[in-house]
């Protein structure tokens, strides 16, 4: 299962479930300040080919909700395009663009983290895992998935005092690259996102999704 969920394709147009987490299930975010510059460098390295639709970054893991862009986006002067120079055997598809530029993305961070740490080595699997959103039902579960993370893993803070999800991202009236309007219309407005989340989701029917064992 877990290859099966390295290797699926990045298509265009299509959404995806990223997950990574520490090697051997190391940390990744030691202080507040992590948290902020690791959605700074997924900023600057992928927002030109993804968009966000939820997240949630916890000390050893990540996930992220994402759309691959349509492809005329990838053929921007973005600063992350314009320098990407696959191998000579990889041709400008999505799924290798998105790759690379992530596998850039992990090792940015990676490099600051042990700066930072004072260690060496991998601070990631090496392969992001992703799944691909393919129903209605998926995409909205998987969001109140993602934001009750803390739940998930016996943490007793509630989805609305955690800082480093997208749950509270969205209620703040303030531009976003997060696709805030978005949601919240998939959900029905604010309230109906609310108490969608309020909700006791047991998550059984994204059970074969779930990319973090």
């Amino acid at each position: 299962m877990e290859s099966t969920h390295i290797h699926i394709p990045l298509h265009e147009g299509q959404y995806y479930h990223v997950y990574n987490r520490g090697n051997d299930g190391i940390t990744i975010f030691y202080e507040e300040r992590n948290y902020s510059y690791f959605l700074k460098k997924y900023d600057e390295y992928l927002s030109d080919v993804l968009e966000m639709y939820a997240y949630c970054l916890l000390p050893n893991h990540f996930h992220l909700l994402v759309r691959v862009k349509d492809f005329p986006s990838f053929e921007t002067g973005a600063p992350a395009l314009e320098s990407l120079k696959l191998p000579s055997s990889k041709e400008r598809t999505a799924e290798n663009i998105v790759s690379e530029l992530f596998r850039r993305f992990l090792m940015s961070y990676s490099k600051a983290i042990n700066t930072q740490q004072n260690r060496k080595g991998s601070l990631f699997q090496k392969n992001f895992r992703r799944v691909h959103v393919d129903n209605e039902g998926y995409f909205t579960t998987v969001i109140s998935y993602l934001h009750s993370q803390m739940k998930h893993h016996g943490f007793k803070t509630k989805d609305e005092d955690y800082p480093w999800s997208s749950y509270r991202r969205m209620l703040l009236e303030r531009p976003s690259k997060l696709q805030k309007e978005y949601v919240l219309e998939w959900f029905g407005g604010k309230e109906e996102y609310i108490k969608f989340h309020l909700m006791n989701h047991s998550f059984h029917e994204i059970k074969k999704y779930i990319i973090e064992e």
